[in-house]
C-alpha cells in the first residue's frame, strides 16, 4: 500500500517533496551535530565537512548532541506502542541532489550519510529495534570507477568515525552482501566492527553493501541444496523457516521489515530483500535522500500506525 499527501481519489501517488525543517543556508540539513561546508580543492568529492570544535569536545565526552534536543522527542501523533520493530530504506538520489546543486556527485553522497546518521539517532530514541539500509546493491558495481572508489572510500570512513559512538550507545553493526568484492581493507573494518559490537541490543543499524535480493534467496537454496546432499537434511524438513535461517538477515531477531521507505520518487524494491518484504508494508516519497528528515520519516510512521496489517487474514 502507497501513501500520499495528495488529497484525491487516486491510489498509489506519491509523497510531494517538501523543505526540511533542518537545514542550513548552504542546503545542508543538520545531522548528529552541527557542521560547516568547506570546499577544499583536491578532495576527493570536492567538500570537506568539519565538525565545530564545541561539537568534537561534547562527542568525545560522550555526549549526545541530538539525544538532548526537543526535535527528537516522538512527535504527539505518533504511538510508541505502535511504532514497526524493523524499518527498511532504500536511501535513492543522491546524485540527483548533487546535481541540483551543481556539486560533485561525492557531496551527495556525503550529504546522505548525514541523514542516516540523524534517522539512526531517531530511531534509537523512538523505540525502533533494527534499521536495513540499502547502501551499495550488487548491481552497482557497472557504475563508474571514480565513484565505485569514492564510495568504498567514504564506508571506510564512516566506519572508523562512527565505530566508538556505536560501541558507546549499544548499537549492534551488521553488514549483507558479496562482501568479497570489497576492498581487503574495507572487508577488514567490516568484520572489526561487527565483532566489535556483536554483543550490543539497544539496537540494531544492518547495512547492506553489494547486496542482491535475488542472490540472497540463492545462496541460501544452495546451502539448502547442500546440506540435503550429505544428508544432513531431507526433503520433508526444508519450509520457510529453513529458507530464513539462511538468508543474510539472520543476523537480526527481526529478519522481515515493517516498514520500507524510499525516497527520491522511484516505486520499485530493486532487488532489495526481495525475500523478507512479502509482508512488509510501503512508503514512497519524493524526496531525495539529502533531504529526508524527521519531517518525512513521521508522516511515514503515521501511515503505518494507520494501515490494517492482515497477513492474507481479513478483519472481521
Amino acid at each position: 500500500m502507497l501513501s500520499s499527501r495528495v488529497n484525491i481519489a487516486i491510489p498509489n501517488t506519491l509523497l510531494q517533496a517538501k523543505p526540511s525543517p533542518f537545514r542550513y543556508e548552504t542546503g545542508f540539513r543538520r545531522p548528529f551535530s552541527p557542521r560547516r561546508l568547506q570546499v577544499r580543492a583536491g578532495s576527493a568529492s570536492g567538500v570537506a565537512f568539519k565538525e565545530e570544535e564545541e561539537q568534537r569536545r561534547l562527542s568525545s565526552d560522550g555526549v549526545s548532541v541530538a539525544g538532548d534536543s526537543p526535535e527528537y522527542d516522538i512527535p504527539e501523533t505518533l504511538r510508541r506502542e505502535l511504532m514497526p520493530k524493523h524499518v527498511a530504506v532504500i536511501m535513492d538520489g543522491n546524485v540527483r541532489w548533487a546535481r541540483q546543486r551543481g556539486m560533485p556527485s561525492g557531496a551527495g553522497h556525503e550529504a546522505g550519510v548525514r541523514s542516516l546518521r540523524q534517522l539512526v539517532e531517531v530511531c534509537c530514541r523512538w523505540g525502533i529495534k533494527v534499521l536495513t539500509v540499502f547502501a551499495f546493491s550488487y548491481d552497482n558495481w557497472i557504475r563508474p570507477q571514480v565513484e565505485i572508489e569514492f564510495l568504498m572510500s567514504l564506508f571506510e570512513r564512516v566506519i572508523k568515525s562512527e565505530i566508538e559512538i556505536f560501541k558507546r550507545e549499544g548499537i549492534r553493526v551488521s553488514v549483507i552482501g558479496d562482501s568479497s568484492k570489497l576492498p581487503e581493507s574495507l572487508q577488514k573494518l567490516v568484520h572489526d566492527a561487527e565483532e566489535s559490537t556483536k554483543e550490543n541490543s539497544k539496537f540494531q543499524l544492518i547495512v547492506a553493501v553489494s547486496y542482491s535480493g535475488k542472490y540472497d534467496v540463492v545462496q541460501a537454496c544452495k546451502s539448502i541444496a547442500q546440506k540435503a546432499k550429505e544428508g544432513v537434511i531431507g526433503l520433508e524438513d526444508i519450509d520457510e523457516s529453513m529458507i530464513e535461517q539462511e538468508l543474510e538477515t539472520n543476523c537480526t531477531e527481526y529478519p522481515y521489515p515493517d516498514l520500507l521507505i524510499r525516497t527520491s520518487g522511484e516505486l520499485r524494491v530493486s532487488n532489495f530483500l526481495l525475500w523478507q518484504l512479502a509482508y512488509t508494508e510501503f512508503f514512497f516519497v519524493q524526496t531525495l535522500w539529502p533531504d529526508f528528515g524527521i519531517e518525512d520519516f513521521t508522516e511515514a510512521l503515521t501511515s503505518f500506525q494507520q494501515r490494517q496489517r492482515r497477513y492474507g487474514g481479513r478483519k472481521s
